[in-house]
């Protein structure tokens, strides 16, 4: 600490980017400074939180680019009526900011597509500053040094945003209240939120300060020792200071044993004499445990992907066939229809004209099916993407819908069937595509959830090394590993997640299943985000998929097993059921799938916040780093 005029300093940090999303301008995006929190000596003078930032760049790190837009982090606050005027954030420069503590409405945490962390702080006025990237880190120190002077409680709604309190157990209650955090008022909230800290919020942190026990119990009360059943009171002074590490809060089991099957190699004797599937839930059974024989997944993955209904007989087949033909050439009409000069006004088609052929050169050229010049195989591959934006008007082509397609075109053989098998499987991964990307988010968010149930230590590890939002697993969910397996793998891999069995999320198992896999290398290593990443891309064509299959089946059983395990997790395996009004959930109350995937494996069978504490003379600044 050093003492600035009639203030102290308590906290400084450098390397601090100011993010301005000028990219629309000929501004820079990214302005260099330092943040600073000061406490006044004088307690009786009113303090000014001032975040500072110089238009001018400083010397070092002049072309740091964070390579995001931040536009979907950026708070929206909306703004209400209230009883007095809170005092607007003031700009002392281009890129100076002051806002006072005690307005200090909400904090957001957020990591980009990159692994870049951010903050966002928004005033009570629903003012909120621009993007701070801590490009050396820091994150951390700060919310400790906040800890002194505000509480930042969880938001139920967005688990990366929290919510700033004064430093009042009273005030902090009525909060919890209000955002109706808990059923009831009753004060053992702490200790509820405790125990089960997955049942009342979801946060991008996952951490809990040990202050928060002792901030919300009153002054007169002793120390409650823990009970048998609290098992994420403090750690010791060893650990990290003033941090509690929040894990699944029950124990799981072992995790099973997992054997594979034989492949599906028989089709015939599973048709009724009109040739209609006789027990389409047996046949998925089949596939998931073993896959399907190559000679028959040009037959069994049209009904898998939605192109024939299981209960279709051989002569409606027919129909169907040519009903989709024709549909399909009708489609690919509209396209290859448009003439140069129409075409040079839709910049939307040449936009995906563009795009797909420059994808289609690039795409699986190892396969005989793609490979060499002038290939009939790259002309369909062209022709039923372009199809699809006929198809998909709002979708249109996004890059990696092509990796979609080409193992369905070298199975089928067949420009149309391979097309309408693309919708199907678009049916399942279409919202992967969207601009938005927020079905991306969201599983990720949903496998950090299985990663702090099954290794919340590795989940953990990576988090201190900026990797915990696990986005270098992105590319394994867009495209379904299309690029972490051979060519071969991925046939028999998709055909078992197309069943959709156990549970629709199960390639989030598997990839919970890689990142276990990995645990030795990362557990006690020198990684850090850069080599983590670098690792992780070194794993392509080096995994063997029927060893992630077992692990991932392994994880869902362990966690099915588990009678205590907590709503959010069920919710991702596909376990919860909501309560019924007439009776009651018991825990026994599972989709038949589950218990007959449960029932089968036990017999061996084989088929073939962080919260921080105002003081309200207290301030942050950023201040302008000094070139």
């Amino acid at each position: 600490l050093y003492f600035v005029g009639y203030s102290k300093l308590v906290f400084e940090k450098e390397g601090v980017y100011l993010h301005t999303n000028a990219k629309r301008s000929n501004q820079d995006t990214t302005i260099p400074g330092f943040i600073r929190i000061v406490e006044r000596v004088s307690w009786a003078s009113p303090i000014d939180t001032i975040f500072t930032v110089s238009s001018k760049r400083g010397v070092e790190d002049t072309n740091f680019d964070p390579g995001y837009e931040p536009d979907w982090a950026v708070i929206s606050t909306v703004k209400r009526d209230r009883v007095r005027e809170h005092p607007p954030v003031k700009e002392t420069s281009q890129w100076s900011f002051s806002l006072p503590l005690s307005e200090l409405y909400s904090l957001r945490r957020s990591r980009f597509s990159l692994g870049r962390n951010f903050l966002v702080f928004t005033s009570r006025g629903g003012h909120p500053l621009p993007p701070l990237h801590f490009h050396r880190g820091g994150t951390r120190e700060l919310l400790r040094a906040l800890q002194r002077y505000i509480i930042l409680a969880p938001s139920p709604v967005d688990g990366r945003l929290f919510l700033a309190y004064p430093h009042d157990s009273g005030a902090l209650s009525q909060s919890f209240d209000e955002l109706h955090l808990f059923d009831d008022g009753s004060s053992d909230l702490v200790s509820r939120f405790i125990q089960d800290p997955y049942a009342t919020t979801f946060g991008g942190f996952s951490k809990v300060t040990n202050f928060f026990r002792g901030a919300l119990r009153p002054p007169d009360s002793p120390f409650h020792p823990r009970g048998p059943q609290d098992h994420h009171g403090p750690h010791s002074a060893d650990d990290e200071p003033g941090f509690e590490l929040i894990t699944c809060g029950v124990e799981l089991g072992p995790k099973p044993d997992v054997t594979r099957g034989q492949p599906l190699d028989k089709w015939e004797e599973f048709l009724d004499p009109e040739g209609r599937v006789k027990d389409p839930q047996q046949i998925k059974e089949l596939v998931f445990r073993g896959g399907i024989t190559p000679s028959l997944r040009k037959d069994v993955w049209k009904f898998l992907l939605g192109f024939y209904p299981w209960n279709s007989t051989v002569k409606e087949r027919e129909d169907i066939l040519r009903m989709k033909t024709d549909e399909y050439f009708r489609m690919k009409v509209q396209w290859k229809s448009v003439s140069e000069e129409q075409e040079m006004r839709n910049s939307l088609l040449r936009g995906y004209r563009s795009l797909i052929e420059r994808d289609v050169s690039r795409t699986d050229r190892h396969n005989t099916f793609f490979s060499g010049n002038d290939n009939p195989g790259l002309t369909l591959l062209n022709d039923v993407l372009m199809t699809y934006c006929m198809f998909n008007f709002d979708l249109g082509y996004v890059q990696g819908m092509s990796d979609l397609l080409a193992p369905l075109l070298f199975v089928t053989q067949n420009e149309v069937e391979s097309f309408w098998c693309l919708t199907g499987f678009m049916e399942m991964v279409h919202q992967n595509f969207e601009e938005s990307q927020e079905a991306m988010k969201q599983q990720l968010l949903q496998l950090s959830l299985l990663m702090k149930a099954l290794d919340p230590e590795l989940l953990d590890y990576l988090d201190s090394q900026d990797s915990g939002s696990l986005c270098f697993c992105f590319r394994w969910l867009l495209i379904w590993f299309k690029r972490e397996f051979s060519f071969e793998d991925i046939l028999s891999l998709w055909e078992v997640l197309w069943t959709r069995l156990p549970c629709e999320n199960f390639h989030l198992l598997m990839a919970a299943s890689i990142l276990e896999s990995q645990r030795g290398e990362f557990i006690g290593s020198d990684h850090d985000f850069n080599t983590i990443l670098k690792h992780i891309n070194e794993l392509t064509m080096k995994l063997d998929l029927q060893t992630v299959l077992r692990g991932a089946e392994a994880n869902y059983l362990q966690l099915a097993c588990c009678k205590e395990l907590p709503v959010k997790v069920q919710e991702v395996i596909g376990l919860y059921v909501p309560p019924s009004p007439d009776d009651e959930t018991s825990p026994e109350s599972e989709s038949h799938e589950t218990q007959q995937l449960l029932s089968q494996s036990q017999a061996g069978w084989v088929h073939g916040l962080t919260l921080l504490t105002p003081n309200p003379d207290s301030v942050v600044s950023m201040m302008q780093q000094e070139s």
